[in-house]
């Protein structure tokens, strides 16, 4: 099937982890997709990239705790926390082998969840993922980016989305104001995932059964060396770099996931 707007998509919630977790989902012929977005994101902001999939897949794109649709609890936004959610909505919608793909804080715990669940995972695709240092870690977490999200939630949307086209000249509109009302949707709590430290990545990979894709940006946060790094742990990773991209590769290069991605699974594929 062809993927229309991602709004449209039926909608769906599940009680996991003592959180509801909302979700849109739409049901093909083919494996299931689990795409996880990076903090301030949403389900929504994968909408470029699914269509370019072009169908075969079973997508289901969740908002992470604290962000879109889901609830906001008082406390517990930690990775560990976020991959418990995923681990749980994978059980309550009885999904076989699924194909994880998670962006920056997505790429994190989605490594997480791979690590944990093993042979239960398909194949794992990670986008730029928070691999940083523990130095990184304080320096992000001491910094002002709570006070700017606080200011961020306090402004005005049309404000929010003519400052984001000036900083963004080759972004499209759409993705434009997808990621600017995502972050308008993102609780203050959420931003307690910065808190370090963070898992640590190499211990993750090592430890994932499953084939990896680890997708990096010529100019994101994964380095090449640490990418190197990490292939020479598990035979199982395959690297890719995107020229001229950085961080937010969903956002600005969703084409070119997506062919990365299709590659990836022909791949690794199972025989029908």
């Amino acid at each position: 099937m062809a993927y229309d707007m991602i709004p449209t998509w039926p909608g769906g919630s599940s009680e996991v982890n003592g959180v509801r977790t909302h979700y849109r989902r739409a049901v093909a012929d083919g494996p299931s997709l689990i795409a996880l977005h990076g903090l301030m994101g949403s389900g929504a902001v994968w909408s470029p990239f699914v269509r370019a999939l072009g169908g075969g897949f079973d997508i289901i794109l969740p908002d992470a705790r604290g962000h879109g649709d889901s609830s906001v609890p008082i406390s517990g936004y930690l990775y560990d926390d976020h991959a418990d959610d995923v681990c749980e909505l994978i059980q309550a919608l009885d999904l076989n082998k699924p194909i994880l793909i998670g962006h920056s804080m997505g790429g994190m715990t989605a490594a997480l969840v791979a690590s944990r669940l093993k042979g239960r995972i398909g194949g794992v695709v990670l986008v730029d993922p928070t691999f940083i240092s523990p130095e990184w870690q304080r320096e992000v977490y001491e910094s002002d980016v709570f006070e700017q999200h606080r200011r961020f939630l306090e402004a005005d949307r049309g404000d929010l989305i003519v400052e984001a086209r000036t900083r963004n000249t080759s972004r499209t509109d759409e993705m434009i104001e997808i990621v600017t009302d995502a972050r308008l949707r993102t609780n203050i709590r959420a931003l307690d995932v910065l808190t370090p430290p963070n898992p640590d990545p190499k211990a993750l990979v090592a430890s994932i059964t499953a084939q990896i894709l680890l997708v990096r940006g010529e100019r994101g946060i994964v380095s090449q060396q640490l990418a190197k790094e990490l292939a020479a742990l598990n035979h199982g990773v395959r690297l890719e770099t995107i020229e001229d991209a950085g961080h937010a590769i969903p956002y600005d290069e969703p084409e070119k996931l997506a062919r990365l991605v299709k590659l990836f699974w022909a791949g690794i594929a199972p025989p029908e």
